[in-house]
Formats: C-alpha cells, sequence, structure tokens
C-alpha cells in the first residue's frame, strides 16, 4: 500500500471544511480592506528565496525542497508566500510604473522539518502583501485586518509588535549585539548553542529568536533595538501604537521580536494564541521596504503578512463540537422510486439547497441509522405510504420534529 508523504496531510470532511471557512473568512476582510487576489506557483527558482528569505535563516539553510529539474536549473517548492508575490510585482514592471498593489493569497507552502501538531511539511499560508504605501497607517490596517479576521473566527490572540528599524540601524544594533555576546563568552565562559553560533557569523540578530533556554537565559540584558533606532523609525512606531489605542487594539512591545525573515523593517509584529499550546504563533509580518530591490526591482515599499492556517484550524477544531459538515439525506424506501426521487432532487439542488440522493433501497431503520451516523441534519424519505398524497416523509435529526410535506413546504424546510 502506497501512503501519503510524511508531514503531508489530506485535507477532508471537517477539516476541510474548516479550511474552506477560513479561507472564506479571510478572503472577505481582505477584500473589505481593498485586497484582490494573487495565486503564485507553488515552484519558482531557488535563487528568489535564496536573495528574499536569506542564506543565513534555516528555511534556506535545512528547511528548502530544493531540486535540479531535466535543464539542469535549481528550482524549489515555495516554502513561502512574499517572495513570488514581489517576483510577480516586479516581473510586470509595477516597481517602475510606481502603482500602488494591494494582494491577498492562500495556498501550499512547503518546508523539510520535524512534523509535530500546528507544523508539517505542507502547510498552508494566507496571506496580503501592500506595495508602494509608505505611511504607517497601512501597517496598522494589515494589523488590523488579521484582527477583524480572528474576530470572525471568534480566536483570542495576543498581539506582539516591535520596530527594526532601518538597515543603518540594524547594522549599529547587531554591532552592539555581537560585541555583548563575546563579552559573555569571554566573562562567564559560557558557550552559546550551535544554531546561535552559526547566526553569530550570519545574521546575529537572529539569536534574539533562539529557543534554548541556557541561551534565552544569557541573552535577558542583551542591548535593545530600540536604542538604536533613528527619529523617523521611532516617530513611525509611536504612531503605530497611536494608531492601535485609537481603533481600541490591544497589544505589547516585544524587544525581542524579530521575525525569522531577512527582509523586514521598521514595523515588525505577530499574533499568539495559547489555545493550541504555550503562546503558540498563529499569524505575523510587517514592513519590507527594501525587498523589492533586493530582488532587481525599483525602490517600493511593502508590507504584509502570513497567517498559519492549520493553527487556526487547530483552534476552531478545539471549539468546533458540532461538526454540522452534511444538509439533507434524501432516500428511497422501494426501487420503484427512485426517478421520482432523483427528479425532486435535482429540483432542490437547483434551487440552490444540499441534498444527497442514496440510491439503495432500505428499510426505513437503516436509512436514519445511516443519517444519524453520518452527521446529516435533514432526512428525507418516499415510499408507497408518501406518494399517495405526493408528500415526503421529513424529519429534522437535530429536533427530532418529523411531519409529511408537499414540495413546496420540503423546499423551504431545507
Amino acid at each position: 500500500m502506497i501512503y501519503a508523504i510524511k508531514g503531508i496531510n489530506d485535507l477532508l470532511d471537517n477539516d476541510a471544511r474548516l479550511y474552506e471557512k477560513i479561507i472564506q473568512v479571510s478572503s472577505k476582510v481582505a477584500q473589505n480592506y481593498g485586497y484582490s487576489f494573487i495565486n503564485t506557483p507553488h515552484v519558482e527558482n531557488t535563487a528568489l528565496f535564496r536573495r528574499s528569505v536569506g542564506e543565513s535563516s534555516d528555511i534556506v539553510g535545512k528547511e528548502m525542497y530544493e531540486f535540479k529539474d531535466k535543464g539542469g536549473d535549481s528550482i524549489c517548492l515555495r516554502p513561502e508566500g512574499t517572495a513570488g508575490v514581489v517576483r510577480a510585482f516586479i516581473e510586470r514592471k509595477m516597481d517602475k510604473a510606481g502603482v500602488v498593489k494591494r494582494w491577498f493569497y492562500h495556498g501550499s507552502m512547503f518546508r523539510y522539518e520535524k512534523p509535530q501538531r500546528g507544523r508539517y511539511r505542507e502547510f498552508h499560508q494566507f496571506g496580503v502583501e501592500c506595495f508602494n504605501i509608505a505611511s504607517v497607517y497601512e501597517d496598522a490596517s494589515v494589523i488590523m485586518l488579521l484582527c477583524d479576521i480572528f474576530k470572525e473566527l471568534d480566536i483570542n490572540y495576543q498581539l506582539k509588535i516591535n520596530s527594526l528599524g532601518t538597515p543603518i540601524c540594524l547594522e549599529k544594533y547587531r554591532s552592539a549585539l555581537r560585541e555583548y555576546i563575546k563579552n559573555i563568552e569571554n566573562k562567564l565562559s559560557f558557550k552559546f548553542c550551535s544554531d546561535c553560533e552559526k547566526r553569530m557569523q550570519t545574521n546575529v540578530i537572529r539569536v534574539l529568536d533562539c529557543k534554548n533556554e541556557n541561551c534565552a537565559k544569557h541573552l535577558d540584558k542583551a542591548p535593545k533595538l530600540s536604542d538604536f533606532l533613528d527619529d523617523d523609525s521611532k516617530n513611525d512606531f509611536n504612531k503605530l501604537q497611536e494608531i492601535l489605542k485609537n481603533n481600541n487594539i490591544d497589544y505589547c512591545i516585544d524587544e525581542r521580536l524579530v521575525r525569522g525573515l531577512d527582509y523586514y523593517s521598521k514595523t515588525a509584529f505577530e499574533f499568539v494564541s495559547d489555545e493550541i499550546g504555550a503562546k503558540a504563533a498563529i499569524a505575523g509580518g510587517g514592513r519590507y521596504d527594501y525587498l523589492v530591490e533586493y530582488l532587481g526591482g525599483a525602490k517600493s515599499y511593502g508590507v504584509g503578512f502570513a497567517m498559519g492556517i492549520e493553527r487556526v484550524m487547530d483552534i476552531l477544531k478545539s471549539k468546533d463540537s458540532e461538526n454540522i459538515i452534511k444538509n439533507a439525506y434524501f432516500c428511497v424506501l422501494d426501487d420503484e422510486y427512485l426517478d421520482l426521487a432523483y427528479n425532486t432532487v435535482s429540483k432542490l439542488r437547483r434551487l440552490g439547497l444540499s441534498v444527497n440522493l442514496v440510491y439503495e433501497s432500505r428499510k426505513l431503520v437503516k436509512h436514519l441509522n445511516s443519517a444519524l451516523k453520518e452527521n446529516y441534519q435533514y432526512f428525507i424519505a418516499i415510499g408507497s405510504d408518501e406518494t399517495k398524497n405526493n408528500q415526503f416523509l421529513f424529519k429534522n435529526l437535530y429536533t427530532s420534529q418529523q411531519k409529511l410535506v408537499d414540495f413546496d413546504e420540503l423546499k423551504g424546510l431545507i
């Protein structure tokens, strides 16, 4: 027997229903904010992610599904969504035209990592990207867009924000952080973990993301990024807080929030929830005003986020006790009524109603047991007694209401 690849799962039944619900809610909210849908390829040139995500990231260093195609070109399955959207923006020369674009996307991403709850090798994201708006008001709008999605999905969260400043600010901070770490190692003879050692050589700011408790403890008194921000970055960050407060959005400032990718600048944010574990991240994003240039385009501002759909699904599953996924079960008690049943079901479907017709004739109690087991809401049957008066047996399986109805009444009940 052939099984699915480890960490790559089917979405079916209730999982598929929840996935569709998340996409529908998120898309509707994004459209309310002026965003339109973009669909980018699952496969891209590897260079796109090496340049955008960064050689120092775990994504590029450890997790990308990278391979050579038959022409010898290095290509990969997309590990995240932003770079592909930026590539599409540049390829259509929208960067040079200076147009404002607001796009949302959703779909599969791929990373080769250890599968565990909320973390898979094929996972799904919903994200938005906005180009050519420098105003911090758009940063706030992107955050509030996510707040609205979580409000509609009834998900509790904590919002963390930080400012990374400009590349100049970051470079000064990296020097100070690197010096601090060297002093710790020399004075206390402490050895940071292998991941931190690698990050010190590539992008030292990422040591702040380390999950090793000993490393984290020794970074408690590390320099603060806020002390290295220029006036423009400080003003934007203060304005962001003011906008969030004026719109009753609760938040906390996390000085160690640096995001996992190289392309962020100024605003960074993350949404975490304790409904599926201790402060698990369910969405994050920020501003990336230099990414378009890094990828060969003209200077263009950018801001966006990505939401982990599997993690949101886990939260919804923990609350979703009813699990209603099917509407009406329509059956016959004798084969001679199958044509009549088929024509009736066809009429109901053309009215936009969801009805499943069971072709096999069985005893009433067996049909009822099947409908209950498969979690249908309504049960409809037709046999010799019902056809005498052009009626149907109707039962609401959630209220146990049962009666004989004609077609006009039936279509109003389901």
